[in-house]
């Protein structure tokens, strides 16, 4: 079978690999324009194994349709695809396509899925493999396969830990069923759909007054990216490392309740606090609570917010 890789990053490099160490006919490696001194971890992986490398502008051009065309896939596989790739780029290969998503479809379709998942307070997440069609995740189920999301677990550690290696085995699971004839078309139930905006830096800004353990949802499904943002006298400050810890007090939501350099800023939340142990400023990068201490000198009485 005829393979074309579609990707980036070191997801869609260790795809590739995966895929090689099965044996498997890799025909072309589609991957980003270059965009610094350091080529993409795909690239490299294709180049080191002698495959031939495209790097149209965008999948939507009509370059990358010719170069399509040229290599005459049975079937594409999309590991990390962050552009658009049209119907007419993905209808040329004879099977069509295939596509890794981070969430138990129907449910959070869209580019931030894990983010969401964790805001939401979900206590399981996982990752579909689907068929890819004209709708943003829409196409029919090949596999899917589900993980626990633990109380006190970041975006981060969902993906990276959990979703990232099991989706990597997974795009290879699912090669092989196409490969002997078994892979499964099961449609979604599209009335059990949902969609997220982009977690990104317009919706990172949080609400000190909602319900405690929201409030620590929110700041831990936002990091590492885009980061829980809040202000502190008036500078724009990124907080991670969140935990929530069970408190009484009269205080008002955002105000820090302690400070301590080993264990980090206590703020008041509604039912509880949160305790923060990693800060990110315009001018002192991402760092830990003591650093943010020993600059910003914060006071208790002071507030979030």
């Amino acid at each position: 079978m005829r393979i074309a890789v579609i990707g980036q990053a070191t997801f869609g490099a260790d795809v590739l690999k995966g895929l090689l160490a099965k044996g498997r006919e890799i025909v072309g490696v589609f991957c980003p324009p270059d965009r610094g001194a350091k080529p993409d971890p795909l690239k490299e992986a294709s180049l080191a194994a002698s495959l031939p490398v495209f790097q149209p502008g965008h999948l939507k051009d009509q370059e990358a349709y010719d170069q399509m065309v040229a290599i005459k896939p049975d079937l594409a596989v999309l590991a990390f695809v962050t552009d658009i790739a049209p119907a007419k780029f993905l209808e040329v290969p004879r099977l069509g396509a295939i596509c890794y998503h981070p969430s138990i479809l129907p449910k959070y379709r869209g580019s931030s899925a894990i983010n969401w998942a964790v805001i939401n307070g979900e206590t399981k997440t996982g990752l579909t493999i689907f068929w890819v069609d004209k709708g943003i995740d829409t196409g029919d189920i090949l596999l899917q396969k589900e993980v626990d999301i633990f109380a006190n677990e970041t975006t981060g550690e969902v993906y990276f830990n959990k979703l990232y290696p099991l989706g990597v085995e997974a795009v290879i699971e699912a090669v092989d069923l196409i490969v002997q004839g078994k892979a499964p078309r099961l449609p979604q139930n599209h009335s059990l759909g949902t969609y997220d905006p982009p977690c990104d830096d317009k919706v990172a800004a949080i609400d000190w007054d909602k319900p405690g353990h929201q409030v620590f949802n929110f700041i831990r499904g936002c990091d590492p990216q885009p980061g829980a943002t809040t202000t502190f006298r008036g500078e724009k400050v990124k907080v991670y490392n969140a935990r929530f810890v069970e408190e009484e007090h009269q205080a008002p939501p955002g105000e820090i309740l302690e400070i301590n350099p080993d264990l980090g800023i206590f703020v008041a939340v509604p039912g509880g606090a949160v305790r923060l142990t990693r800060f990110r400023t315009k001018d002192l990068g991402k760092v830990k609570a003591p650093d943010f201490i020993q600059a910003r000198q914060p006071k208790t009485g002071e507030r979030f917010g």
